[in-house]
């Protein structure tokens, strides 16, 4: 192109570059970029000379070259597939008409902070340094599966896709960053996205700030992100997500931070984080999340999450973690695990209590493993449920053991007060030894102790039958007290 085509504007672009000046075609720095297609031709730049003066790089010696223009209206496709650009891309507060191309571009970095733009295509794209899109307003699809950023990817306060990306039946994701593989961060506080976000496969080795964020597709997947990898943490405080957030597989070594965040997608699943390895998952004083929640097979250090969250219907089976926080009494703990979908889990029994455990509360590990025998007990046959009724109510499934010793020294003082009224004739009349009620009641509860009480005396009338019973009650407690303690042994 050559010089004496250009525009005025154009003409302050192309002079400016070899130098790496800015050029500032606003009238206010507040300006407002989505009214851009009502500028005129004094901050009108075709994209076609933007092109010209990217990929030939005109520059002054000692000087560092670079694109710096703001408030300028971009009219034409800027179109750079495939093409190497040395020379720094800033442009701030600029309206295009049409979507950039980056297909296969490598840059040394882009800004486009509080722009508006229809869409973005830079698939593949490369960048050295950083990619800035800030507080933009894209209407259309951002396509950056497969880049490879060397620095960060910052989308703070940008909104991207329109209300009508997220009616029922709209596959087309308003970001897309499948594969792609992040150097450091990704920054995109108070970010709102109309449609879904993308990010199966990606490779983020700092963190991705999504505090404040609102991922808006009801009824669809609002965070699509299997198997993610982050070096560090996820953050998304506060954050709206109309839609299921999906994490399978993915890899968080620190938090998985979802405090005072809102999920919403009634009637499905609003957070699926199954198979994942994850440091901390934080859901803090979160809303009761409305739709389900699956945690199956992952595994986590700690699980911060109030009884109140858990909806209606959980899936946790083969969840692990080391730590549940808040710690709580395990009656307010134990609730949540009649909500799984699957029925009664033992595994998920035996995990709380290996929580309580670590915790240092053996009598909360204790309840959650009686907790665990009744509710296995309600899934046997009915005639074989009394059992397990016998050694829950004499010895609490050995968890209880005060309990035998309750029924013992009932059962003592009664055979005691009993006896003691009427005395059992003896057997052989000056052979036996002098009566004493208390041992005599306790030789005929204790089947393997002896006081050579029961030989020498035999009762009758009633006290026959009572006898029967202490006999009999004797036998039940003692077996239901050495399988209870036997069993409570193997646990531990």
């Amino acid at each position: 192109m050559e010089i004496n085509d250009l525009t005025p504007a154009e003409r302050r672009v192309w002079e400016a570059f070899p130098r790496g000046e800015g050029v500032d075609f606003r009238e206010s720095p507040d300006e407002d970029a989505s009214e851009g297609a009502s500028w005129g031709p004094e901050r009108t730049v075709r994209a076609d000379v933007l092109r010209a003066l990217l990929v030939n790089s005109p520059s002054v010696p000692g000087q560092v070259a670079g694109l710096k223009i703001k408030g300028a209206k971009i009219t034409g496709r800027l179109d750079l597939k495939y093409a190497a650009i040395e020379a720094p891309m800033r442009m701030r507060g600029c309206w295009f008409e049409h979507k950039p191309g980056l297909y296969g571009a490598r840059l040394r970095a882009l800004v486009l902070t509080e722009s508006c733009l229809p869409g973005l295509t830079a698939a593949t794209l490369r960048v050295e340094v950083v990619l800035r899109m800030s507080c933009c307003r894209i209407t259309g699809p951002v396509r950056l599966a497969g880049a490879r950023i060397s620095g960060g990817l910052f989308l703070q306060g940008a909104v991207l896709g329109t209300p009508e990306g997220t009616a029922e039946g709209a596959q087309e994701p308003s970001l897309q960053l499948n594969h792609a593989t992040i150097g450091t961060d990704i920054i995109a506080f108070g970010l709102t996205v109309y449609g879904q976000v993308r990010i199966n496969g990606a490779v983020v080795g700092g963190q991705i700030n999504l505090d404040d964020a609102c991922l808006l597709v009801p009824g669809g997947t609002a965070l699509h992100a299997e198997t993610l990898t982050v070096g560090t943490d996820l953050r998304a405080m506060r954050m709206e997500a109309q839609g299921r957030v999906n994490l399978t597989g993915s890899r968080i070594p620190g938090q998985l931070n979802f405090a005072y965040a809102r999920f919403l997608n009634p009637g499905g699943v609003a957070l699926r984080a199954s198979s994942c390895v994850i440091g901390e998952v934080w859901l803090r004083s979160c809303e009761r999340l409305q739709g389900g929640v699956n945690l199956r097979r992952s595994q986590f250090d700690l699980l911060h999450v109030p009884p109140e969250t858990w909806p209606d219907q959980i899936r946790i089976d083969g969840l692990t973690y080391s730590t549940l926080a808040p710690h709580l009494p395990a009656e307010e703990r134990l609730p949540a695990l009649e909500r799984e979908e699957s029925g009664y889990l033992p595994y998920a029994y035996e995990q709380l209590a290996a929580a309580y455990r670590t915790a240092g509360d053996d009598a909360a590990a204790r309840t959650v493993q009686l907790a665990k025998l009744r509710r296995h007990r309600h899934t046997l046959r009915r005639h074989t449920r009394l059992w397990g009724l016998l050694q829950e109510a004499t010895v609490g499934y050995g968890f209880r053991p005060l309990r035998a010793a309750g029924w013992l020294a009932a059962l003592l003082l009664t055979g005691s007060i009993a006896y003691g009224i009427e005395p059992p004739r003896a057997l052989k009349t000056g052979e036996a030894p002098d009566f004493n009620p208390v041992f005599y009641t306790l030789d005929l509860m204790l089947p393997i102790i002896g006081f050579g009480q029961e030989a020498a005396f035999a009762p009758s009338g009633w006290h026959q039958w009572l006898s029967y019973l202490l006999i009999v009650t004797g036998w039940v407690l003692a077996t239901t007290t050495a399988a209870g303690v036997s069993r409570s042994l193997r646990r531990q």
